[in-house]
């Protein structure tokens, strides 16, 4: 049987650029879509690249509050930031909502079965809450995304699984509370990168309390010890949940050579970390997934971890690129922080989950 995947793009999503010296510029979006063209990966016989329609305003009240959304729109009319780093714009409001149109098609796409997997590039603006934005992000898609799959399509549980190297702070205060939400962030220590928390302790409240999980890494984290992590924490947790899709969020931030964070994930641990999730969706919710790829600072390497993402999740066999840069070695410091870590999440989820007991 023929599986199909989707992949978003759209022409303005360049416009969603913050600024000449900003390290998120739109150019990204032109570059992948090169890069992919060059790999083959829009000509792929299974892949359909979707055009998605501007967000409107409700579907962003399925997560935000309604003064902030007006708030926001009324920046964008003057072109006001909303705080230092993150701009608006009435071109960068434009963009955004097209983005996360592009998370609600890819939920769409794979909730009506219509394909198998989707990628929504550009999609992951996790650092906005119900009213707040920052960090780049003026709209959660990741959160929009999912009330989509639960309201218009009968989702009843979801795992989202945030391996960007900033702790997904908006998704995690937007889900603290819900327990039919497992909220998994992967993420450089917050002692030592932006937003400064998402931490071990932090699991969720009220009858959230257990479904927030945490995953702070030290710097230095390379491909062995970081997927090694995924497996003893996403895999048996995913199998314990057993959602009925799972939304992945992240883009190529955890490289070794991006400038806004230090973790050591080459090109080819982005390939084996997106065919891991794929496999675990394959086990636990019919193989529903979608991946939201739009961070990643370095512009030598992020249409190459882009493309090694989404290799993963459209199946390719192995992975045809070259890091342009030799991949550091992981040092023994690292490797030791990051198991001590794992032994101490471990104990404090054993009281939420069978599987760490």
């Amino acid at each position: 049987m023929k599986r199909n995947f989707g992949i978003t793009y759209h022409e303005k999503f360049r416009q969603y650029d913050l600024g000449p010296g900003h390290p998120f510029r739109g150019d990204r979006f032109e570059n992948v879509k090169r890069f992919f063209e060059e790999k083959g990966i829009f000509q792929h016989p299974n892949v359909h690249v979707l055009r998605p329609e501007p967000a409107t305003k409700e579907d962003l009240l399925m997560v935000h509050d309604e003064s902030y959304i007006n708030h926001i729109f009324e920046l964008a009319e003057k072109s006001m930031p909303y705080d230092i780093e993150t701009p608006t714009s009435p071109t960068i409001l434009e963009a955004a909502l097209l983005i996360v149109g592009g998370s609600i098609l890819c939920a769409r796409m794979v909730c009506e079965n219509k394909m198998a997997r989707a990628i929504s590039l550009g999609g992951g603006l996790h650092h906005a809450g119900r009213n707040y934005g920052g960090g780049f992000c003026l709209f959660n898609d990741v959160a929009i995304a999912v009330e989509y799959a639960r309201r218009k399509c009968g989702i009843k549980r979801v795992l989202i699984i945030d391996y960007d190297v900033h702790f997904g702070n908006g998704t995690s205060d937007i889900y603290y509370e819900d327990p039919n939400v497992l909220f998994i962030s992967i993420h450089q220590d917050p002692r030592t990168i932006y937003p400064g928390t998402g931490f071990i302790e932090q699991v969720g409240r009220k009858a959230g309390e257990g479904f927030n999980v945490n995953v702070p890494l030290p710097p230095g984290t390379g491909d062995e010890t970081y997927l090694h992590v995924v497996r003893e924490v996403f895999v048996p947790l995913a199998e314990e949940f057993k959602p009925d899709i799972i939304f992945g969020n992240g883009g190529s931030d955890p490289h070794f050579a991006d400038s806004l964070g230090n973790l050591n994930l080459s090109m080819r641990g982005f390939f084996e970390l997106s065919r891991l999730i794929v496999g675990v969706s394959e086990r636990v919710c019919d193989g529903k997934l979608v991946l939201m790829t739009g961070s990643g600072y370095n512009p030598s390497v992020l249409p190459g971890c882009w493309y090694a993402l989404a290799a993963g999740v459209i199946g390719l066999e192995d992975l045809d690129v070259e890091e342009p840069y030799p991949p550091p070695a992981e040092s023994p410091w690292s490797r030791n922080k990051a198991m001590e870590m794992l032994q101490n999440l471990k104990r404090v989820l054993s009281k939420y989950w069978k599987c760490f007991r």
